[in-house]
């Protein structure tokens, strides 16, 4: 069994913003990260922005954000993902659960 020191954990630790393009508001698609961020133990929020995309904030596993990437490119059904923008950043661990704002 591997054992991991805390700093090679908080390694692991990183932030996830994504900018969300297309027909993204409407369409269920908030809602559908929040419950694929719940199911890989992601935090953050989902948010509408006026110029009709969708900004992702997520903290996790790096492995499980790239999960989250993945699954936020395809978008639920009713969506038409055109175009994701997106970096990586350290952790900041400001967040106790995901929400939809």
């Amino acid at each position: 069994m591997t054992k991991w020191s805390d700093s090679e954990v908080v390694k692991m630790l990183r932030r996830l913003k994504a900018r969300v393009y297309g027909v993204v508001q409407g369409v269920g698609f908030r809602n559908f990260v929040k419950i694929h961020a719940d199911r890989m133990g992601i935090k953050g929020y989902a948010m509408n922005l006026s110029d009709g995309s969708v900004e992702v904030v997520a903290e996790g596993q790096e492995e499980m954000l790239y999960k989250l990437l993945e699954k936020i490119k395809q978008g639920p059904p009713a969506a038409m993902v055109e175009k994701v923008d997106y970096t990586f950043e350290p952790y900041k661990g400001e967040f106790k659960d995901f929400k939809t704002l």
